[in-house]
């Protein structure tokens, strides 16, 4: 018996998130593309369909700079929304014109 306090549960499980935990941007590297989606919401009463190309830029940039898992946009249900003019490129992304100038002997 327990007197002022709840009874124990010997079952209960803790059990991590469905999609996994992403860190928080302390560094504001995707503070702009947060701003444009937020404003895109609020000068559309918060109309999500409208915005959504610049959800997906703002997603985007958090996978780009390692701030979420990178997924596929269609698991993230924006497969059909084309992309913004300035979406950041990944980090780990090259180009095959980069690699070549590397094996480039000096």
């Amino acid at each position: 018996m327990s007197f002022g306090r709840p009874p124990t549960f010997q079952s209960f499980v803790v059990t991590p998130p469905e999609r996994g935990s992403f860190p928080l941007d302390h560094d504001g590297e995707c503070k702009q593309f947060m701003t444009t989606y937020l404003n895109c919401l609020k000068a559309n009463k918060s109309e999500t369909q409208i915005c959504r190309p610049q959800s997906k830029a703002y997603l985007e940039c958090r996978m780009a700079n390692g701030l979420m898992e990178r997924d596929s946009w269609d698991n993230l249900g924006l497969g059909d929304v084309p992309d913004l003019p300035g979406t950041p490129v990944p980090v780990h992304a090259s180009t095959d014109a980069s690699k070549q100038e590397e094996k480039k002997p000096s």
